[in-house]
């Protein structure tokens, strides 16, 4: 399997507001840059589509550490989502999951592109090189929806 090592950041401007995603692609020699936006979000639908933007690049099964300062996307995927579905998409409260969409991608994705992820949370704006990155891609990613 190919290793990839991703980085992934989401911004909003006001929450709700305008809004952004990054993400960051590394393997080997190579890395890709991606990024995009919303006009009318919230900062945890843009961490939620960096990472799904990101899985969805990957064009076969590899290798993933995935890097992000988002603790509602990694808990989420690594801790919540077995009892949300369990539950109908509610929570322990009985309520429903917040961002049920995004998490069906999410889930989707993780469950059937073969990949094998680690998922790793780093301190957001701590000096990490790759999330450093990945958040100047979600800003610009804001800044591309404000030009609109």
């Amino acid at each position: 399997m190919r290793r990839v090592e991703i980085y992934t950041d989401g911004a909003c401007k006001g929450n709700p507001g305008p809004g952004g995603w990054g993400a960051l692609l590394l393997s080997g020699h190579s890395e890709k840059e991606l990024f995009g936006g919303e006009a009318a979000t919230t900062n945890n639908r843009m961490e939620l589509m960096a990472v799904i933007e990101a899985l969805t690049a990957l064009k076969r099964p590899c290798h993933v550490l995935l890097y992000l300062d988002s603790e509602y996307v990694r808990k989420g995927i690594t801790e919540w989502v077995a009892g949300w579905k369990a539950r109908g998409w509610r929570t322990a409260t009985k309520q429903p999951v917040k961002n049920v969409d995004l998490w069906q991608q999410l889930d989707a994705l993780v469950a059937g592109a073969g990949h094998r992820i680690e998922w790793r949370w780093v301190k957001g704006h701590s000096g990490d090189p790759g999330n450093e990155r990945a958040d100047v891609l979600a800003n610009r990613g804001v800044v591309q929806v404000k030009g609109r």
